[in-house]
């Protein structure tokens, strides 16, 4: 569940694990953005419709960023 305060009750993505996530839709700087439990991951250099191995850099209240990985 998220509000617009943030992202309510414990965050289902932690920094340094790495979560499939598939890439649905193009944030406003051109990363692509995907969830992991309805919570919102940034992913740079994605592409909408494919999933990737993506490992958490850093989780804020409302949103995480990620890294591909191989």
């Amino acid at each position: 569940m998220s509000d617009e305060y943030g992202f309510k009750g414990t965050k289902p993505v932690e920094v340094g694990k790495v979560y499939q996530i598939a890439i649905t839709d193009l944030g406003s700087q051109g990363d692509g953005l995907g969830k992991v439990g309805g919570f919102v991951v940034i992913v740079p250099e994605s592409m909408v419709g494919h999933t990737y191995k993506v490992r958490i850099t850093r989780v804020s209240s409302k949103m995480a960023f990620g890294q591909v990985v191989d």
